[in-house]
């Protein structure tokens, strides 16, 4: 009895503890919200603890709450998870989408300008007007430069008539769907979101460029879960996520399925964000 009494007052001093978790806001806050409110109810049960979605204003502000330890969990792009866990010591990256591997970014343009899909790095995009996502996405702006630093051998500010940072990938449809910007750059799988629920009118803007594959999103956790959750609990953490199979979280995520991932499947975005001068 002693013992089973011991256990109770356990989970419950577990389940007092809040596990706080976040997103770089890559999309519209609405369906944010929808995602991980999901997952909320996902980890509270499986890991007995009640853990809590905080959303987040910017990329840069979802890197400083998670060195500040105001976070416990965060769901980073490969850009924004290298920079958190370069100055976060002992951090590490424990899953990913099974489509996080080898994802890739749209160049997108209005159809006004008359620029047509390619195969082949797009030509004539010199003196338009191109709008990037937010300042820290990895496939709204990192990779997308590099792509054009590599075929172009000059920066966005030397190729462009205006450079925008428009904050997120929903936003840069938007605007290239209006016009307001010419071309832009957009991580595929909202792109093909859009798509299927009918959100974009492939009359006025479509895809003229896809991106080779790079990695990308992951969930990365501080190395001192366990002091706080208990022993083992990163590694149950990690188990619950990779065994996820709600579909409807699934959907939400737009990924098949989670897999283990490790720091060091980032060294090429660390290598590229050198090589733009985006990381020290």
């Amino acid at each position: 009895m002693k013992k089973i009494l011991m256990n109770l007052l356990l989970v419950s001093s577990l389940f007092s503890q809040t596990f706080t978790f976040s997103a770089i806001p890559d999309q519209d806050e609405t369906k944010l919200k929808e995602r991980f409110s999901k997952l909320a109810v996902y980890l509270s049960k499986e890991l007995n603890v009640d853990a809590k979605f905080v959303p987040i204003k910017s990329y840069s502000a979802s890197i400083a709450a998670f060195r500040n330890k105001q976070l416990q969990l965060a769901w980073f792009g490969g850009f924004s998870g290298v920079k958190a866990r370069l100055i976060v010591p002992n951090s590490m990256a424990i899953a990913q989408g099974v489509e996080d591997t080898e994802f890739r970014s749209y160049i997108i343009a209005n159809v006004k300008t008359g620029l047509t899909s390619s195969d082949k790095f797009p030509k004539g995009l010199e003196g338009r007007t191109f709008t990037f996502g937010s300042k820290g996405s990895t496939s709204g702006r990192l990779m997308p430069e590099f792509f054009i630093r590599e075929h172009l051998n000059k920066a966005p500010s030397k190729v462009f008539s205006k450079v925008g940072y428009s904050g997120n990938h929903t936003k840069t449809i938007s605007l290239v769907q209006s016009g307001a910007y010419e071309v832009g750059a957009v991580n595929y799988k909202v792109w093909d979101a859009g798509i299927k629920a009918g959100t974009i009118d492939t009359s006025k803007v479509k895809i003229i460029w896809t991106t080779p594959t790079y990695p990308d999103y992951q969930f990365t956790v501080h190395g001192d879960l366990d002091d706080t959750y208990g022993k083992g609990f990163t590694a149950k953490l990690k188990a619950t996520i990779l065994n996820l199979k709600d579909k409807a979280i699934l959907e939400s995520f737009n990924r098949s399925g989670f897999i283990e991932a490790k720091n060091s499947d980032y060294a090429p975005i660390l290598s590229v964000g050198k090589s733009t001068g985006l990381i020290d």
